[in-house]
């Protein structure tokens, strides 16, 4: 430990010299609190219970076998050998300094037997601590005993007593200390009323980075603090906003981003940050964390599908040697991108089923796709493979005519853009593409698989590895369609409605 700058307090510094500080005024009700901590009452060689720190109640141990004593032992040994460095260099020790102690301190672990006796100096106490300070204030000049009874963490209480008698630069003391030791001192100094250290330790954590172990650890500690009178709102605004704010509203936050990463104009920065947002969507599971409305996204994708559409119609009108014809093009591969991570959004935060309807109705959109060469085109054809994979997973829920209509829409123009899609270094994952294909049209009435599914056939013979290969839902409808598994089944069978079960 590190020696202290300062010396110590007059002798006839009491609790009635002492200045007013901001947490006596926060803190009108913690004599109460105290009290009924304590043993109450201090006379010469008498003994006195210092505050626990106000903490919830323990859960009841379960029933347990008869204790070991071994895991006992060597905690025990721990503590003792913790308690044994820190009075090695306890500042309290030095006679030459702070001369003869007149208080005996014993702080003690009864659930473990253990005690430790430290001779410190009542002037010290009395002008650090607002508790000592009330209880020693009679019986000056007279050697006194106080027991601090039930104690969790013996080492701490040492250490806690030791930083009192420093003075100077309580903050810069803490430097080399880790944040949970600072919590855990501040909850010493909490109940012992230093209101210098408590002032400190809440400075010095206002002063560092928390790791997210850290940040949970103080922020219960604080809320806990709080909910006693100890007010830290200033260290909590780091973890959430205090008081009423209309910035931080998910709707404005979102279309900010948003629209920065759609007019981006560095595409490695713009992908960046898309893969940044659609991961922090995708952790927050219950759509809890970010509160924006279905409208506010929906909104971003009608303006993405007029955007592709007006660009499209561009390229179909302008002539094949025109210069605005390949910066169109670019555009229109920028914004089929944008458009697809607008849909992956949708799909994560479950609302993507309104999208389904919408983007089977483009027809126009479907026919204006084969006048742009693929190298453009192919994103569009992902937004298709990304919501059949998505119905496959069972994470988009539509009516079977959507389905029919989605495929009966875009399957052909997907068909003709997989050579490109299933190129590498297009970050297109074919299987799963493959398998969620199969499964959307396997949702299908067997009638309208088998005309998918013999169209595909005949692609598949003309095209090879450059149409998707969906033979597992092909022997699927074969087997659904000759198979006589479910040849007692009346085609014709009506779903009776709810009323006529109660009939």
């Amino acid at each position: 430990m590190a020696s202290g700058s300062g010396g110590p307090n007059s002798p006839s510094s009491s609790s009635s010299s002492m200045p007013k500080s901001p947490f006596s005024r926060t803190m009108p009700n913690r004599e109460a609190l105290v009290s009924s901590m304590i043993r109450q009452g201090i006379i010469p060689n008498t003994v006195l219970s210092p505050p626990r720190v106000p903490m919830p109640p323990a859960p009841a141990p379960a029933p347990a076998a008869a204790p070991t004593p071994a895991p006992q032992s060597e905690a025990l040994k721990t503590i003792k050998d913790a308690v044994s460095d820190l009075m090695l260099e306890a500042p309290f020790r030095d006679t030459d300094k702070w001369g003869a102690s007149d208080v005996r301190l014993n702080v003690v672990a009864r659930s473990m037997g253990y005690h430790v006796a430290m001779d410190v100096h009542s002037r010290v106490l009395v002008s650090r601590s607002r508790f000592f300070a009330d209880k020693l204030r009679t019986g000056a000049g007279t050697e006194h005993t106080v027991e601090i009874c039930d104690c969790d963490d013996v080492p701490l209480y040492v250490e806690a007593i030791s930083l009192m008698y420093y003075q100077e630069d309580l903050k810069n003391i803490l430097r080399t200390t880790v944040p949970s030791k600072v919590v855990d001192l501040l909850q010493v100094f909490y109940a012992l009323l230093c209101e210098d250290w408590l002032r400190a330790c809440l400075e010095y954590l206002d002063s560092i980075p928390w790791t997210d172990h850290e940040e949970d650890l103080i922020v219960t500690q604080l809320n806990e603090f709080s909910c006693c009178g100890l007010r830290a709102d200033g260290l909590l605004q780091r973890v959430k906003a205090i008081g009423p704010s209309t910035s931080t509203r998910g709707d404005e936050v979102f279309l900010q981003l948003s629209n920065g990463v759609l007019q981006a104009k560095d595409d490695k920065a713009r992908n960046t940050m898309k893969a940044l947002i659609t991961r922090l969507i995708e952790q927050d599971e219950d759509n809890d964390l970010l509160d924006v409305s279905k409208d506010t996204i929906y909104s971003l994708c009608h303006n993405g599908l007029n955007f592709l559409t007006v660009r499209l119609s561009g390229v179909a009108s302008v002539h094949e040697s025109s210069h605005n014809r390949g910066a169109l093009m670019s555009e229109i591969a920028r914004a089929a991108d944008n458009l697809l991570w607008i849909v992956k959004i949708l799909i994560a935060r479950k609302i993507g089923e309104d999208f389904v309807g919408i983007w089977a109705e483009q027809k126009d959109l479907s026919a204006l796709h084969s006048k742009v060469p693929v190298r453009y085109r192919h994103e569009i054809s992902k937004i298709t493979a990304h919501i059949c994979i998505a119905i496959g997973r069972g994470q988009i829920l539509v009516s079977r005519e959507t389905r029919f209509a989605l495929l009966n829409t875009w399957l052909e123009p997907l068909y003709d853009d997989f050579k490109w899609l299933r190129m590498p270094g297009k970050s297109f994952d074919l299987k799963l593409f493959e398998e969620g294909l199969s499964k959307t049209i396997l949702t299908l009435p067997l009638s309208q698989q088998q005309w998918i599914l013999l169209d595909w056939f005949h692609r598949f013979l003309d095209r090879g590895d450059d149409c998707p290969n969906i033979q597992g839902a092909f022997e699927t409808w074969w087997r659904r369609a000759f198979g006589t598994k479910y040849d007692d089944i009346d085609p014709k069978m009506q779903i009776k409605s709810a009323a006529d079960f109660h009939q």
